[in-house]
């Protein structure tokens, strides 16, 4: 257990509780040097719900959003989360001993809670679903979490930035493994971003870009009330350029650094990849070839360039770190529902096909719920479904038995908060586009 080295107490008044009542305001300090903040409601339900926070500056945060938390203080849970401790922004090597923590450290003051459920988001969907492999906590929701692990997460952005750089910048020798600085991680994405959005104006230009969104696993729906037709290629693509535009490679590349830093070098590969076996697992390979068919290009030869020039070698050292820290086993020991959105750009909704096959291999799928949302955009839930899927989570650790987690009843449960909505889905996810995780 590890202890608060300091902490403070404040008393707040949110506009989401009666004017009678009131909501402690916790904050602490870990040994080694996390941040932790708690906010208990004065009609506290005795549970805690546990939230770890996404890739992004390390500042302890205990809510997905807003509305999300106020809505949960509003019917009686306690919420917790912490920085994790300074250094790399892609905090694996901490955060699940961080969050550990700050229960044992808000423990302390309050005493122990009833349950403790995990609540993550992106980056800290994956914190979560490695601390559903301690045991510390009773149950787990994940909220568009990085659930398919690091490895497969460095390797598919791998292939889709050697894709950029093979055939849309060849001579421009971008530099897409082992960044030294986030400024060299920056140079790196605005180039290749710069190639996609150059290629955009041709035939042949938007038949690659469409490969490289493939290799992505990026969606081909990004605007509109409704995705693309089925067969509508030409739509789909310009869907998944408008991701590109958006600043996906920015965001994945740049952000590279920092898991480089983390690691100690780059864990991804793609020495001695086919890719064209590859490709043949993506649910886009029709629009694919209708596009290259189009654009009197060979999609054959294409996919022979890259794997002749793929060169990545295999880092044990960095491959060993992710694989320890970054990447989920399956062996669930506790309850966990894992809900996407559809059509996300950051965390592809495709990762959870590889989570629920690696907890099917661990034995546990018993303990695995899966749920989706009809909706674009990474993280993009509304307070009601972030509510409701934690009320199934909460339900099946009082029960022992998961009740509600089908999209029509996690829509009815949704209904009856009167809050602000929900759009859950019976949906299936494609394959990920990926290398096995160990060559």
């Amino acid at each position: 257990m590890i202890a608060a080295a300091t902490a403070a107490v404040t008393a707040l008044t949110p506009g989401v509780v009666q004017a009678s009542d009131a909501t402690a305001h916790y904050t602490g300090t870990l040994p080694d040097g996390s941040s932790w903040v708690a906010d208990v409601p004065a009609r506290w339900n005795g549970r805690l719900v546990l939230f770890s926070h996404g890739f992004g500056p390390l500042v302890a945060q205990n809510r997905p959003s807003a509305a999300a938390g106020e809505a949960l203080l509003a019917r009686g849970y306690a919420l917790a989360g912490s920085s994790y401790a300074p250094g790399s922004l892609w905090a694996l090597d901490s955060a699940v001993r961080d969050q550990i923590g700050t229960v044992d450290a808000l423990s302390a003051i309050i005493g122990r809670p009833r349950f403790t459920i995990a609540l993550g988001q992106s980056m800290g969907g994956l914190v979560s679903a490695k601390l559903a492999e301690t045991g510390a906590v009773n149950g787990v929701l994940n909220t568009c979490g990085i659930v398919a692990g690091g490895v497969d997460l460095t390797n598919y952005q791998l292939n889709a930035g050697h894709a950029v750089a093979t055939l849309l910048a060849p001579g421009q020798n971008i530099k897409l493994t082992n960044y030294t600085s986030p400024d060299e991680a920056s140079s790196a994405a605005t180039k290749l971003t710069q190639a996609v959005t150059s290629a955009q104006s041709t035939p042949a230009g938007r038949a690659r870009n469409a490969l490289i969104a493939a290799l992505h696993n990026l969606p081909a729906w990004s605007s509109g009330a409704t995705p693309p037709g089925p067969n509508d290629y030409t739509a789909q693509q310009l869907q998944q350029y408008q991701w590109f535009a958006s600043g996906v490679l920015n965001f994945t590349f740049g952000a590279r650094y920092w898991i480089n830093l983390a690691s100690g070098g780059d864990n991804a590969w793609n020495k001695g990849l086919n890719y064209s076996r590859l490709l043949r697992s993506s649910a886009n390979l029709k629009q694919i070839k209708a596009l290259y068919r189009e654009a009197g290009l060979s999609l054959k030869g294409d996919l022979s360039q890259l794997t002749a020039a793929a060169a990545k070698q295999v880092e044990p050292q960095p491959l060993a770190w992710m694989t320890r820290t970054s990447q989920p086993t399956g062996r669930l020991r506790v309850p966990a529902l894992s809900i996407h959105t559809v059509a996300d750009q950051l965390v592809p909704v495709e990762q959870e096909n590889e989570y629920a096959a690696a907890v099917r291999n661990a034995r546990r799928s018993a303990l695995l719920r899966q749920a989706y949302v009809n909706r674009v955009g990474h993280c993009n839930f509304t307070a009601a479904e972030y509510v409701s899927s934690l009320q199934a989570v909460d339900k099946r650790v009082r029960t022992g038995h998961w009740h509600a987690t089908t999209a029509r009843s996690l829509n009815d449960a949704a209904a009856s908060l009167s809050l602000d909505g929900s759009a859950f889905i019976d949906y299936r996810p494609p394959p990920l586009v990926v290398q096995p995780s160990h060559p």
